[in-house]
């Protein structure tokens, strides 16, 4: 049983949104995030985990003052892809263009270097998925040797803000095939607020994919669901995959752990798996949670039932 006193979590760092860590084959784990002012990409790096919190930043990239990118970069992701390091990322348009916030699309910055904190950092463009629409959340893995893209994106016969999408990738950053829906808001606890899918990430582990992903509003409503599909599925065939009718993370009232999600994992000692989510501490937002900075970073071991699925527990107990 949960020791519920002596396992209480505390924020690993505070005031980062949408947090990713990566546990790269050179011994580092890197670390990415939203800043609370969403204008730059910032990464830092340490041999720990526990490190991260207070490891230099190191801004890799800042938006323009004006264009198509240069308002609201959200949800940055560092990835090792054939070679080189990539930061994918959305941005929306600055409002001389689209006269109105929240119209994102999703970019890519490229590094050659080995060390992601030094070298140059080159802008690869935005990576089209054809859809003309509102999109953020990207996120990469590779399965049988092909790169996927996995995403959030608007579409305007679908009642909502966003559905999650994968295709095949021709390049780290060009799209190679049509965008799947694997799925969208339908659940009670996925419309809270906002009909929201989003947020996604991947994890292999016994013989099946599993993609993790929010929903909700960003406030106490946020909450985590769950897909998954056989690992020798075909992964653009909607019907391969599973989700779960109920959430596998949310709010803890009890120990006043709020919204959990926009999750990424890692590795820990011995291949253990690192849930990486962020959360608030109260409820008593004033105006818009967007703009509001505590959404803190929190990591936790994920448990295992005895059929192979994760038991991803409270957001508050370790």
């Amino acid at each position: 049983m949960e020791n519920l006193v002596a396992e209480i979590l505390k924020p690993l760092i505070e005031q980062r949104a949408d947090p990713y860590i990566i546990k790269h084959a050179d011994g580092y784990y890197y670390f990415t995030a939203s800043v609370p002012q969403y204008d730059r990409i910032e990464l830092r790096r340490s041999k720990t985990i526990a490190g991260l919190a207070g490891a230099d930043k190191v801004s890799v990239w800042r938006k323009p003052d004006v264009g198509p990118y240069s308002e609201l970069v959200w949800a940055p992701e560092l990835h090792y892809n054939q070679g080189a390091w990539y930061v994918y990322f959305a941005a929306a348009p600055s409002r001389e263009i689209k006269h109105k916030l929240f119209q994102h699309r999703m970019y890519a910055i490229r590094n050659v270097h080995p060390n992601p904190l030094e070298g140059e950092w080159e802008f690869m463009g935005q990576v089209d998925t054809g859809i003309d629409t509102f999109c953020l959340d990207a996120t990469t893995f590779t399965h049988h040797g092909q790169l996927y893209y996995l995403w959030a994106q608007k579409d305007v016969a679908i009642e909502g803000n966003s559905n999650l999408y994968i295709a095949p990738m021709k390049t780290p950053w060009e799209i190679g095939g049509k965008p799947v829906m694997l799925s969208k808001p339908e659940f009670d606890w996925e419309i809270r607020g906002f009909w929201v899918n989003e947020g996604p990430s991947v994890l292999k582990r016994n013989g099946k994919i599993f993609i993790s992903y929010s929903a909700s509003a960003t406030d106490e409503n946020y909450a985590m669901g769950l897909l998954w599909a056989d690992e020798n599925a075909d992964l653009l065939d909607p019907a391969s995959w599973n989700k779960s009718a109920t959430p596998v993370l949310q709010t803890c009232f009890e120990h006043g752990v709020y919204g959990p999600g926009h999750n990424s994992f890692t590795y820990g000692d011995d291949d253990e798996v690192l849930l990486v989510y962020h959360a608030r501490t109260y409820t008593e937002i004033i105006g818009d949670p967007l703009w509001n900075p505590d959404r803190h970073t929190y990591v936790k071991p994920l448990r295992w039932d005895a059929q192979g699925m994760p038991v991803f527990g409270r957001p508050s107990v370790a």
